[in-house]
Parts: structure tokens; C-alpha cells; sequence
């Protein structure tokens, strides 16, 4: 027999003792106990007997197991209670449980499952929420320790890298990572953005001030996740599908975001794909860009938005001529300022933000910040004589970028911003607004002509025969070397650099040059004299390249493996790696 009362959750089941047990009497008239009639004597009326609960003593027979999910040890909620005559034993249900199930009905003395403690829980949360990553992930950071020793043993040189600070790797890996923040400041889709818009709002102001900006006349979104997607956002925003862009062709040192497509056509960018792209080119005997052909060519093309800037150009970029030709053909003048914006913040070079409307940048390469993109955007009145897109109106029409690039950024492209980013970001660009920032630019400058003057007194060839800015172009088809190859040479040794196409070869095949800069080795620490000793390192490289293919043929996987059995390849190896262990490692202690 098993009875139930409904509101306090009990139950009544035979006990399996064979003989009471002393126990103190609980009164309770909440529950009665009453024989049903079709089992009652009709002679012998009987009326409602209140059940009296006993205490529970302690009971040696108390059953102890693991419950299948928490293993934790339980007990059975019971009280043993005798009701005419018989040893009956009274059971608490279990919340959410079926007094009508079979395995309640069947089992009476089923075991309660008993609430974690909160010391419990956290200490659970703990265990997999605080775990140091050599101890949550010893395989990822066995290998992450491997490249933080390929980092301070190793030469970098290449243009687009660099070495951050303590405090932006800080912010990088913090909670920030854990907020969603879709929308702009003060207009987010989610709740619980308090601190994340002050956050994006320093940030704002910090890279205004950066670049010494009017906030009445410039704005600025950070919310981007890399250059190529910045510049996307600006085409998405101020254009419609297959409409006109043009800017530098990749092979002569243009990038992929401003429109390339390969020789036979096949395009190769989202920006080739979704618009219409011409690009210009430099001249092939001297490396400058031709900018008679580049206004003839923009007359008949009438793009709308015209691109000065590049990923691989060692010279200073004539931004009035670039704004002379934008207003001719009526397009926005942009600049991808992304090599070389922290020369411009230093002002050590010629400032776009004169000439341009729209400017976008990575934030990781000379601006020492996280991997990111941002965009500069005109506001408030267009000046007269300003070629503009949608241009039929009056001149002195108010610019729009603001509003069509943010909502390109945000619904159109990308989903919430990385917080942690944008913090980092704020970090560096307080950073870059420092006396020892410009002092830290002048110097990359320095070290790249050092470079520069070194290779060219050993009749290397550079092209426009050296550099104005942080990036020099060293081509090696005079050496007869291929670039894939030099590239795999010096990675080798531990020197990274990359291989780019030099106007006139077949780059999409076998680029015929290597691009070389000089901010992360400056970050470390290295002077002029210092670039003089990666310069010979640079050399030996190259006469070892050169003997190799001699012996092995110019393929690849032949020149790979003779490579590998070249005694000079290690000797040079260990020769960089004391050469660069001697020098500081921002960020990170070694």
C-alpha cells in the first residue's frame, strides 16, 4: 500500500523493518490517514486518524550510491511512522517527480537528489573556468611556446608586422572579449554596454587626436576587423554593385582589397568581384607611379572612387595630383594608408588626410596596435570644387560618409565588434600621440635607408633605387634567384620577409622580388649599424640561394632538399639567432 498527500509532497510505504524503532513523536494534522471504504467493514465505522511523523534517528542500514550525473553520495529523505499495528515508512518526493510513476510507486525509498552548495558550484566553475592555458591546453601551448622563441630568436622583416606592447596583449586577452556590442555607442542591440561605449568613444577621440583631426570635420569607425574589410565597407556603403574603382595594380605594389584580377582575367578580391576595377601601374623602368597615364586612364574609366596608397610602394604618394584627377572625374579620392600610418601620425611623411575623403587603415603594422582596420571619413560641408560621388548637387552639399559607412560596417558586413580589440586599440593610439612614438618613427626611417644604402653598395638592386618611407622592394631576378626560393632560404636561417612582384615579371607565377621593413626590428631596439649586420646576413642568404639552385635546378621541392643538407644554411642560422637574442622583446618576458 503507498499513500500520498498531494500539498506536502509525502508519501507513505511499508517499511521493511521488521520491529519498531523508539522514536520521538512529531505531531502533524496537515495529514490523515484514512482506511477507503470499499476495504472498510460497513459494522465497524472507523474515522480519520492524524498520522504522527517521528524524528529520524540515525539509521546504521541509511543506503549510500552515486548518482549517475553528479556522482555525489545521497541519502534517503524518509520517516518511519506505525500506523495500526504496522511499520510503515514515510518518503518526500522529489520536486518534478511522477508520484504516479512506477519507479515511485515500486521504489519507496528512492534516493532525493541533494542541491550542490554554492562553495560546490564555484569551485566547480573554477576548475574549468581558471585554468591556466599550460594546464587547460598543454598542446597549444607547447606550440604557442615555440613561437614566442621563433619570435625573439628570429630577424623580422616583414613590413606588415610588428611587435606590441604588454598592455595591448593585456587588453587583447581580458574579459572585453566576453560583451556583445552590435551597433554604434549609444545605440547598441544588446543591454550592458555601459563601459564598452565609453571604451569605443576613447577610442574614437584617441585616434582623431592620433592624427591631430578636427572632430567637426573627420569621423572615425574602429569597429573594423582588418584593413580589407575597412575598405569593403567604404565601397559597400558608397557604391552600388558593378560600380567603377581604381586603384594601384598588385604587382606594382597596389593591394588585392583595391580591386586586382590576374592577367587572364579571373578576379581574385571581393572587391574585383562586386565592382568594376581598373587599375594604374608605376612606370616598369623606374618603379614611380606614371601619373600622366593614371589621369588618362581615370578620364575614360570615371571611376567613382579613385585609391592612392598601397601594400608594396617605397615612395612618397602625390596626394594633390591624386585630388587634381579625383576632382576631373568626379570621384571620392581614398586613401589605404595602412603601410605607412604611422609615419603619417609621426608626420614623417605627406599627410593624406590634406587631400583625401575617405582614409582607412590596419591598426597592427607601424601604428604598433592589435590586428584591426579602421576608417576616417569627411564631415559637415564639401568644399567647393570637390569631386563627389553623386556630385549633381550643389558643391557645398553636406557630406554623408557617416552614416553610409557605419551602417555598412554595421548591419551590412559584420556582426559585434571585437571589445577587446577596440581597447587595445585606444591603448596604442595614446601610445602613438607620444613624443617617443615620433622619436620610435624617425627611427624606423633611419634603419630602412641604412638598409637601403647597405644593400645597394653590394649591387643589390632596389626598385626606385630606395626608399622614402619604412619598406624598401629588393629586386633579385639580377641575382638570377627566385623570390619563392630567397624566401624559403631565410626562413630557414630565421629571417622572415615575403616575396612580391616587381613591375614587369610574371608575379603570379614567380614573384621576382622580396618586400624588406624595418618597424618590428626598431621595436627591438636595432639601430643603423644594426641593419648594416641584417644586411649581410641578407647577402650570405642570397649566395647561398644562389649556389643551391646551381646544384639543384630552381625547382622548389629539388632546391628544398638540397637546401637541407647545406652546412652554410645552419651556420647562418645560429649566427641570427645570437644576433637577435641579444635584442629585448617587447611584450612578453624571455
Amino acid at each position: 500500500m503507498n499513500l500520498s498527500n498531494a500539498e506536502s509532497g509525502l508519501s507513505l510505504g511499508f517499511s521493511p523493518h521488521a520491529a519498531p524503532v523508539p522514536r520521538k513523536q512529531i505531531v502533524d494534522d496537515s495529514i490523515s490517514f484514512q482506511i477507503d471504504s470499499s476495504f472498510r467493514n460497513p459494522s465497524h465505522p472507523m474515522k480519520s486518524i492524524p498520522l504522527q511523523l517521528l524524528e529520524q534517528q540515525p539509521d546504521d542500514h541509511t543506503d549510500e550510491a552515486v548518482d549517475g550525473e553528479t556522482g555525489k553520495e545521497e541519502q534517503r529523505d524518509e520517516r518511519e511512522i506505525r500506523i495500526l499495528g504496522h511499520s510503515m515508512c514515510l518518503k518526500r518526493r522529489i520536486d518534478g517527480e511522477d508520484s504516479s510513476s512506477s519507479s515511485s510507486s515500486s521504489n519507496p525509498s528512492k534516493r532525493v537528489l541533494i542541491e550542490p552548495g554554492l562553495e560546490m558550484r564555484r569551485a566547480t566553475i573554477q576548475a574549468w573556468g581558471n585554468q591556466p592555458l599550460c594546464v587547460a591546453d598543454p598542446d597549444i601551448h607547447g606550440i604557442m611556446e615555440k613561437e614566442k622563441q621563433r619570435q625573439f630568436k628570429g630577424i623580422e622583416l616583414i613590413a606588415s608586422e610588428n611587435f606590441v606592447c604588454r598592455a595591448v596583449m593585456e587588453a587583447l586577452g581580458s574579459h572585453l572579449t566576453n560583451k556583445y556590442s552590435e551597433g554604434m555607442p549609444g545605440a547598441r542591440y544588446y543591454g550592458g554596454n555601459e563601459y564598452i561605449d565609453q571604451i569605443e568613444l576613447l577610442c574614437c577621440k584617441r585616434a582623431l587626436a592620433a592624427f591631430n583631426l578636427d572632430p567637426d570635420n573627420w569621423g572615425v569607425n574602429v569597429q573594423l576587423y582588418s584593413c580589407t574589410s575597412a575598405n569593403f565597407a567604404v565601397y559597400t556603403g558608397l557604391l552600388l554593385p558593378k560600380d567603377r574603382i581604381m586603384g594601384l595594380d598588385s604587382p606594382s605594389g597596389g593591394h588585392l582589397s583595391h580591386g586586382y584580377y590576374t592577367p587572364s582575367g579571373k578576379k581574385v578580391s571581393g572587391a574585383s568581384i562586386f565592382f568594376e576595377s581598373l587599375p594604374y601601374k608605376v612606370n616598369p623602368q623606374t618603379g614611380y607611379i606614371d601619373y600622366d597615364k593614371l589621369e588618362d586612364k581615370a578620364l575614360d574609366f570615371r571611376p567613382k572612387i579613385l585609391i592612392c596608397g598601397g601594400s608594396s610602394y617605397p615612395r612618397e604618394w602625390d596626394y594633390a595630383r591624386f585630388r587634381q584627377i579625383a576632382d576631373k572625374c568626379g570621384a571620392v579620392l581614398m586613401c589605404d594608408m595602412a603601410q605607412i600610418s604611422g609615419l603619417i601620425a609621426a608626420k614623417e611623411c605627406v599627410n593624406p588626410f590634406d587631400y583625401c575623403d575617405i582614409v582607412t587603415s590596419t591598426t597592427h603594422k607601424s601604428l604598433r596596435g592589435p590586428r584591426g582596420g579602421i576608417i576616417f571619413y569627411r564631415k559637415g560641408t564639401k568644399p567647393r570644387k570637390r569631386g563627389m560621388l553623386l556630385s549633381q548637387g550643389d558643391n557645398h552639399d553636406q557630406y554623408d560618409f557617416e552614416e553610409r559607412i557605419n551602417f555598412a560596417v554595421f548591419p551590412s558586413l559584420q556582426g559585434g565588434p571585437h571589445n577587446n580589440h577596440i581597447a587595445a586599440l585606444a591603448i596604442a593610439l595614446k601610445q602613438v600621440a607620444t613624443p617617443e612614438y615620433k622619436a620610435y618613427m624617425q627611427q624606423v626611417k633611419k634603419n630602412a635607408q641604412a638598409l637601403a644604402s647597405a644593400l645597394l653598395r653590394r649591387n643589390c638592386r632596389l626598385v626606385t633605387g630606395g626608399t622614402d618611407n619604412h619598406l624598401l622592394l629588393w629586386d633579385l631576378r639580377t641575382l638570377g634567384l627566385t623570390a619563392k626560393n630567397y624566401d624559403k632560404a631565410c626562413e630557414m636561417c630565421h629571417i622572415t620577409l615575403n616575396k612580391s612582384a616587381i613591375s614587369g615579371d610574371n608575379g603570379a607565377i614567380s614573384p621576382g622580388g622580396v618586400r624588406i621593413g624595418t618597424p618590428a626590428m626598431t621595436s627591438r631596439g636595432c639601430l643603423e649599424s644594426d641593419f648594416e649586420t641584417i644586411a649581410d646576413f641578407l647577402l650570405i642568404a642570397a649566395q647561398i640561394v644562389s649556389i643551391v639552385q646551381r646544384e639543384h635546378g630552381k625547382l622548389q621541392k629539388d632546391f628544398l632538399k638540397g637546401l637541407q643538407k647545406n652546412k652554410d644554411i645552419v651556420e647562418l642560422r645560429n649566427r641570427v639567432e645570437a644576433f637577435a637574442s641579444q635584442f629585448a622583446m617587447p611584450g612578453f618576458d624571455i
